[in-house]
């Protein structure tokens, strides 16, 4: 069973000035919400994380259900036996977390762990459900701290993009 989190930081909180209404895609995605995020797999009792307190959780979340829905455009869906490719690049570092499907399964690992590591593996349909639910607790999470952030323009279209399945 897949399980998705997130911590804010403390160390890079967001700026007190911030007006969450009108924060534009770049703020949204790049400048605010910094913290640390997981993908767990909790049958198996491992999990791949992030500790670096810089990650921002929001753009994580963005670009995970985008890269859900990338690795979902082979017309054979899970009958699919070419691999799909797809990665989340980590702006402030040069490490990726990477992810490749074939068949009906997602295997996600992250550059900055031992090669050694197993990667996780998902059922596609599992990891698109669990990555909309996590945007969309993570919007209600973080609304519930900025209540302004709730009116923006931009919030709006993300959570119409990528509903619950």
């Amino acid at each position: 069973m897949l399980d998705i989190g997130y911590a804010l930081s403390t160390r890079f909180p967001d700026p007190p000035q911030t007006d969450y209404r009108r924060a534009d895609v770049r703020a949204l995605r790049h400048d605010l919400f910094c913290g640390d995020v997981y993908l767990a797999d909790t049958k198996a009792d491992r999990e791949l994380s992030t500790a670096w307190g810089w990650v921002p959780v929001l753009d994580f979340a963005w670009a995970l259900c985008d890269i859900v829905e990338r690795l979902d455009r082979d017309p054979l869906g899970s009958r699919a036996s070419r691999p799909q490719y797809a990665e989340l690049d980590f702006t402030e570092s040069s490490d990726r977390m990477l992810f490749e499907r074939r068949f009906g399964w997602v295997d996600v690992e992250g550059e900055w762990l031992p090669g050694s590591e197993a990667p996780l593996t998902f059922a596609h349909t599992e990891l698109r459900r669990e990555a909309r639910d996590f945007l969309q607790d993570l919007i209600a999470d973080l609304c519930d701290l900025h209540e302004s952030l709730g009116d923006n323009p931009v919030i709006w279209d993300l959570q119409a993009r990528f509903p619950r399945v």
